[in-house]
């Protein structure tokens, strides 16, 4: 018996040397429905459960819009999750306040801040609220628009020429006058008709609009730049350039119309061409030579620049009473090995330093580059602005689009929402 408990321990020795950790479950949720990401997930856990014995990785999943709602019910309960997806922004600085999650700062900065110089340095401020940062950087993004050429060239439509909001109106009336709907919507989400009212927003205002009216100056969410935003939005509505009910429409349904070419354009992600393929009616989608991609255009007198972006910043967020295994697999899932592997998946832009250079999808690569001469990237206003403010952008951007609302009604409603929240 003594020999037995003596070997007993001896493996048990063995194996905490093997692994820092044991009989541990880290629970991660996440929102990816995309099957080449999920693919690569879980390699990578399978790696690090290998190399960990005694520790599983439990993926938990949940839809965007239902993560959205059930997130900070979840972080309040007596079963939150142990590391989760964030976007930054207000969302996270609100989180950052609730005593919920952890701040990393300490676990970036060890060791003469070896975790911390994994990441660009923009994306760790991009995720640092007053100094501290709240995320391990995971990946940025970039919204953009991506046609189908040869629906373009049947239209006569050429993108190259689309510089201005006006050039881009003109190609939607030619588009549609070929009898080809120009753009897929995702109404029923929202969120995706938020991009065009930001991104007008940008462009009629620049940085310094949004400054303003964060810091409370002038008329704030009111001035002349955000309702100019809504005018051009209203003037894009008034043509008519989504398909058939889009106002019901569901991500990522309006990628599955662009990837079956019934849509000749789609405002989205970098990921676009890659995981197109996947929701196609027929599995395959379009072929990506097909796919061409240009920026969201300027407008006629707006202060803001062509290379003005916006886009994700994205990490993974700790809960408070996280075991020490769930930073130690967010380190592991976002070194610059896997993130390599990830890139050269053409699956993320990724935030790991060099993991960049393995990109091989020309769009993707295209991408990576723009954001890399981004003179501002702006992350999404729905989550920027904070949860409650980020609600009413979402849902006045639908309205303005689908003419119930006017402009200068829409910029109330934000304005009053901010204030109410600040």
């Amino acid at each position: 018996m003594k020999l037995r408990t003596l070997l007993g321990a001896s493996v048990a020795l063995a194996l905490s040397a093997s692994s820092a950790f044991a009989d541990v479950t880290v629970k991660w949720l996440h929102l990816n429905t995309d099957p080449g990401i999920a693919a690569a997930w879980e390699e990578i856990v399978k790696n690090y459960e290998a190399a960990h014995p005694g520790t599983k990785i439990e993926m938990q999943f949940l839809e965007n819009e239902a993560f959205k709602a059930k997130l900070p019910t979840l972080l309040q309960s007596n079963d939150p999750p142990h590391l989760f997806y964030t976007w930054g922004g207000g969302v996270l600085a609100a989180q950052s306040g609730t005593g919920a999650i952890r701040d990393v700062t300490e676990a970036m900065d060890a060791d003469g801040g070896k975790l911390k110089a994994v990441y660009s340095p923009a994306l760790v401020d991009g995720l640092s609220i007053d100094g501290k940062v709240w995320a391990v950087p995971y990946q940025t993004g970039l919204v953009s628009f991506y046609y189908n050429k040869e629906l373009f060239k049947k239209a006569g439509v050429e993108a190259d020429q689309i510089k201005t909001w006006d050039d881009f109106l003109a190609a939607v009336k030619k588009l549609k006058d070929a009898g080809i709907t120009p753009i897929a919507g995702g109404g029923g989400d929202k969120w995706p008709i938020h991009f065009y009212w930001g991104y007008l927003a940008m462009r009629e205002g620049g940085k310094a609009a949004f400054d303003a009216a964060k810091a409370g100056e002038g008329d704030g969410f009111k001035s002349e730049a955000f309702i100019k935003a809504g005018q051009d939005l209203a003037a894009l509505g008034k043509l008519e350039p989504f398909q058939q009910g889009y106002l019901g429409s569901k991500w990522p349904e309006p990628v599955g119309l662009f990837a079956d070419g019934k849509v000749a354009m789609l405002l989205g992600f970098d990921s676009t061409p890659v995981q197109q393929h996947n929701v196609a009616a027929d599995g395959k989608g379009l072929d990506e030579a097909n796919i061409g991609s240009f920026p969201f255009p300027a407008t006629s007198g707006g202060a803001g620049k062509l290379t003005d972006t916006m886009g994700g910043i994205n990490g993974w967020v700790l809960t408070k009473n996280a075991p020490p295994e769930a930073l130690d697999f967010a380190a592991f899932l976002t070194n610059k090995e896997n993130q390599t592997m990830m890139a050269s998946k053409n699956l993320i832009i990724p935030a790991a330093v060099g993991a960049g250079s393995a990109i091989g999808q020309p769009l993707v690569k295209a991408a990576a580059e723009q954001l890399a001469g981004s003179t501002w990237h702006q992350n999404f206003l729905d989550q920027d602005l904070g949860p409650a403010v980020g609600r009413v952008v979402n849902d006045v951007s639908v309205e303005i689009v689908s003419g119930q609302m006017s402009p200068e009604d829409a910029t109330q409603q934000i304005q009053d929402a901010w204030d109410l929240d600040h």
